[in-house]
C-alpha cells in the first residue's frame, strides 16, 4: 500500500487487473501449502447476499481462479460478469487514485512522508471501526475474526520490509528508473502464485504477463521527464528495489491464500474483505513504526526533527497557521486522495476475493497509461499539460496486446481438470 504512494514522488505513475476471462486458464495444483484443500473439486455458488461461494462437486475441479462451475451454469456467467463490473471499477478508481495523488503533492511536495504516515496508521482506525460495524451487523462472524493471525503479521511485515527497502533504494536510484523497476511486481508475482499457490500457467498466459510489464515500461519511460537512467548506477540498489516489490507481491498472493484457506474454514464462505484489510494494515502499521527511525532518516528527517516535521506537516495538511500561503488546495485535495485511495484499496481486495491477486494487478497495471495520459491534460492546480510521445502510444499497444494474449480462450476439455 504505501511503497507506491513513496515511489510515485519521483515518477508520473504509482505501482496491476483485467476483465474476468484473465482467469480462465489458470489451473490449481497441489502444493504443500494448498495440499489441506479437499480433495474434491471447487465450483463457484451464489451465497445469501449474492456474494461468491466456493462448495464442493463430485464432477471435477473447476478453475477456483475463475469462480465458475465446472458445468458452465448460469451461475458462472453471473460471476463472470460480477468480476468484469469489479475490474472495471478497479481501473477506474486506480486511475483516479494516481491522479489525485499527484494533485494532493501540490499542497503537500514538502511533506510526502507525513501523508503516507497519514495513510498507514490512519487506515487502521478507518478500517477497524468499519470491521467492527460489520460484526455488530453480524456480516462478518466470529469464524472469520478467529482466522489465524499468523498470516495476516507475515503481511504486515512483508508490506512494511517494501516500504523500507523500496524507500531506501529510491533515495539512491534516478527517478525515471523508479516506476520502470517497480513493474517487476508483476513478474514476482507470477513467481509467488506458482511456488506458494501451486498455481500453472499456459505459454500465452507468461508471455502475456511479460507483455504487460514491457508496455507498461515503454509507456512510463516515454511519458516521464529525461534525466539520468541506470547507466551510473551500482546494480545493488536496483536489486534493492526489485526485492522490495517481491515483499509487496508476496503479501497480495498471501492475502489471496488467506481467502481460499478461509473458504476451507468457513465451509464455503470466504472471508470478509475487512477482516483481511483491518488485520494486514494493523501489523503494517505495527512495524512501520518499529521501523519509524530508520525510514524517517531514509527522508532525510532525524528522529530528534521528526515531532516537528509532523507538526508542519499537519498543519499544511489541515491549511492551518503559517502554511496558509505554500499549501494551496489542502485540505480538499489530500482529502479526496485518502477517500480514493481507499476506495481503490478495497476495490483491488474485493477484485483478490473474487478473483486472484494476479488478476488484480493485471488490472491495476492497465490504469499506469490511462494515469499517464490524464496527467498529461491541464488539470486545476496543474496547469499547462505535457505532451506524448509516439512511443507511449506503442507502449499502450503493448500492454493490450499481453491483456489479449493473457486472456486467449482455451480448449473446453482445459477448463476442467479432473482428480
Amino acid at each position: 500500500m504505501s511503497i507506491s504512494l513513496l515511489l510515485l514522488a519521483a515518477s508520473a505513475s504509482l505501482p496491476c487487473p483485467s476483465p474476468p476471462p484473465l482467469r480462465r486458464g489458470i489451473h490449481r495444483g497441489l502444493t504443500p501449502v494448498r495440499a489441506s484443500l479437499p480433495r474434491l473439486g471447487l465450483a463457484a455458488s451464489r451465497g445469501v447476499g449474492g456474494e461468491s461461494r466456493l462448495v464442493e462437486t463430485r464432477r471435477g475441479r473447476a478453475p477456483a481462479a475463475v469462480g465458475v462451475s465446472a458445468e458452465g451454469d448460469d451461475g458462472g456467467g453471473g460471476v463472470r460478469t460480477g468480476i468484469t463490473a469489479a475490474a472495471a471499477a478497479t481501473v477506474v478508481l486506480a486511475v483516479m487514485n494516481r491522479v489525485l495523488y499527484k494533485l494532493a503533492l501540490v499542497p503537500m511536495k514538502d511533506y510526502p512522508f507525513f501523508l503516507a504516515q497519514v495513510l498507514t496508521f490512519g487506515y487502521v482506525i478507518v478500517y477497524f471501526s468499519i470491521l467492527f460495524i460489520r460484526y455488530r451487523a453480524g456480516i462478518v462472524s466470529k469464524e472469520m475474526l478467529a482466522i489465524p493471525k499468523s498470516r495476516f503479521m507475515l503481511i504486515g511485515l512483508l508490506e512494511a520490509m517494501g516500504v523500507a527497502s523500496g524507500m531506501a533504494a529510491a533515495a539512491m536510484l534516478p527517478g525515471p528508473s523508479i516506476p520502470v523497476l517497480s513493474q517487476s511486481f508483476l513478474v514476482w508475482q507470477l513467481i509467488l502464485s506458482v511456488v506458494i499457490l501451486g498455481r500453472k500457467y499456459r505459454a500465452n498466459q507468461i508471455l502475456g504477463c511479460l507483455l504487460v510489464t514491457t508496455g507498461v515500461i515503454l509507456s512510463v519511460v516515454s511519458g516521464g521527464t529525461g534525466g539520468p537512467f541506470l547507466s551510473d548506477v551500482n546494480f545493488f540498489w536496483p536489486a534493492v528495489l526489485m526485492a522490495s516489490s517481491a515483499c509487496q507481491a508476496g503479501a497480495s498472493v498471501i492475502k489471496e491464500f488467506v481467502f481460499i484457506d478461509g473458504a476451507k474454514r468457513l465451509e464455503g464462505k470466504r472471508p470478509d474483505i475487512f477482516v483481511v484489510n483491518s488485520f494486514g494494515s494493523g501489523f503494517q502499521a505495527l512495524f512501520v513504526f518499529l521501523l519509524l527511525p530508520f525510514l524517517s532518516n531514509l527522508k532525510g528527517i532525524p528522529l530528534a526533527e521528526l515531532p516537528a516535521y509532523v507538526n508542519r506537516g499537519a498543519a499544511c495538511f489541515l491549511n492551518i497557521g503559517g502554511n496558509l500561503n505554500g499549501c494551496p488546495g489542502a485540505p480538499l485535495l489530500p482529502l479526496l486522495f485518502i477517500t480514493m485511495n481507499m476506495a481503490f484499496n478495497i476495490s483491488v481486495l474485493n477484485l483478490v476475493k473474487m478473483s486472484t491477486a494476479l488478476v488484480a494487478s493485471l488490472t491495476s497495471t492497465l490504469a499506469v497509461p490511462l494515469s499517464i495520459y490524464v496527467l498529461s491534460l491541464p488539470l486545476p492546480y496543474m496547469p499547462g499539460g505535457t505532451s506524448l510521445s509516439t512511443s507511449f502510444l506503442v507502449g499502450v499497444g503493448v500492454l493490450v496486446l499481453g491483456l489479449l494474449l493473457y486472456n486467449l480462450p482455451q480448449n473446453s476439455a482445459d477448463q476442467v481438470k479432473n482428480d
